[in-house]
């Protein structure tokens, strides 16, 4: 277990010699939220996958896939990485070349300032308790490889993202995620080879599988429900500052297109071995009473110390990658949204030094969330899930038509957050996340033809 620690702490020194370099070359609030615009295909790809794989790519669907069969990988890994490859193919050349800092900024040039406001209130505390859920997972897998405890895992995780983040901005971040996504890659590779020669080779592997694990869906799914497990997953990408602020820091929109979409298939591609691992888990370690714990399980089990080692720093990378990318993001939209609104005169030092304040901050909130609660993935998903249903529509219809304005996003925003929390909490509708993004689509529709109406009237009267 000293091996790990020490590999651990290694990987932390290469982290802060990447922010101490990149901080030199940080001069306005756009190096430091973008990378001065200026990030090539390769790191943009490898950013964007790093970005997504985090601790619950690799325990939470090898566990549902564990208990479930391959129907467990309905969101994690299908449909999240749908999200992404959709965001390349589709939204990222026009929110690139629409020359954003943030993505609050499309709200505010699209709608009005208050609009802006709103999107970002809603979207940050979704970034910080992700942080802090990750953060979390950081403690509890260094508190059981190297025998720390998780209070001060948790503590060493959080003093780690936020001194890095807040010193080099996105650019350290992508500059880390480059290494982090190598070390997850390797690390989940070396496990598979293993774990397919201890079962004979891939003929082996796949004929122990019972077939009714390998059914897309659930038995008894709905339509309804199969809709609601995509949608979330989908939408919330497609809205998730993270995934944006590096499509708009990429030096070109060919390049923002392209290194989103490759960075959408390698999730894809190396989240299949987890998938794997879940499926082929009843073989190696049936009677689970965990079902999270089977990729910890199978690396204990069945890799020499070394390779153990190459996997603990690979998932420990993995939940590194997405802590500092939400914090970034959440502190950019406050630094730039929030804070530049209320004072626009501010020097370009003073804007970096305000982002780094805001990452200070977040990272603090984090890391008491952290230390004091246990359910921090459910209020993830459920912060989520409030916040993205009515925000996709508005970014749906203000990105690719002129139609409406800021009464139609304030109702879509509205309706969407407010439908899908009485379906969720009240109701108990079996599609409570479809049902707000079709009544933000209702409202933004509805509000979008009443004033186009009213203004028509007032026009014939004047």
């Amino acid at each position: 277990m000293n091996g790990i620690l020490l590999g651990v702490l290694a990987y932390i020194a290469l982290q802060f010699a990447v922010a101490i370099w990149v901080s030199r070359r940080i001069k306005t609030e756009s190096d430091y939220i973008l990378g001065g615009r200026q990030i090539g295909l390769s790191l943009a790809a490898f950013s964007v996958f790093a970005t997504w794989f985090g601790a619950e790519t690799v325990l939470g669907s090898a566990g549902r896939v564990y208990s479930d069969g391959l129907s467990g990988a309905q969101g994690e890994p299908f449909a999240y990485a749908v999200g992404i490859i959709i965001m390349g193919l589709l939204f990222a050349v026009p929110l690139w070349r629409r020359g954003l800092v943030t993505f609050g900024d499309l709200f505010r040039d699209r709608f009005s300032p208050g609009v802006e406001r709103l999107t970002v209130i809603l979207l940050v505390p979704g970034s910080v308790l992700w942080a802090a859920a990750q953060i979390r997972g950081f403690g509890q897998i260094m508190g059981t490889t190297t025998g720390m405890s998780v209070s001060a895992s948790i503590t060493l995780a959080a003093a780690i993202v936020v001194l890095y983040t807040a010193a080099g901005g996105l650019l350290a971040d992508i500059y880390s995620d480059f290494v982090q996504g190598i070390a997850i890659i390797i690390g989940l590779v070396a496990m598979f080879v293993v774990i397919l020669v201890e079962l004979g080779g891939p003929g082996q592997a796949l004929a122990g599988i019972e077939p009714a694990r390998l059914a897309p869906m659930k038995s008894g799914q709905t339509l309804l429900d199969f809709l609601e497990q995509w949608a979330i997953p989908i939408c919330g990408s497609l809205v998730a500052v993270e995934l944006i602020s590096r499509v708009l820091a990429c030096k070109s929109a060919d390049v923002a297109r392209t290194a989103t979409w490759i960075g959408g298939v390698g999730y894809l591609l190396v989240a299949l071995i987890p998938v794997f691992f879940g499926l082929v888990g009843p073989q190696l370690s049936p009677g689970l009473g965990e079902a999270e714990q089977i990729v910890p399980a199978l690396a204990q089990k069945y890799l020499p110390a070394v390779l153990y080692v190459m996997f603990a720093g690979a998932l420990i990378s993995a939940i590194l990658s997405t802590v500092d990318s939400a914090l970034l993001a959440a502190a950019s939209l406050i630094s730039h949204n929030i804070v530049l609104r209320v004072k626009p005169g501010m020097s370009e030092t003073a804007k970096v030094a305000f982002a780094r304040v805001g990452v200070a901050v977040l990272g603090l909130i984090a890391y008491a969330l952290a230390i004091q609660a246990e359910g921090i993935s459910a209020l993830v998903e459920l912060a989520s899930a409030f916040a993205t249903a009515g925000i996709f529509v508005a970014l749906v219809f203000g990105l690719f038509t002129g139609w409406g304005g800021a009464p139609s996003a304030y109702a879509a925003i509205a309706a969407g957050a407010l439908v899908w929390a009485c379906g969720k909490f009240a109701l108990g509708l079996q599609a409570p996340y479809v049902c707000g993004v079709l009544a933000a689509l209702l409202g933004y529709v509805l509000v979008t033809v009443a004033t186009r109406f009213l203004a028509a009237e007032r026009r014939a009267q004047a």
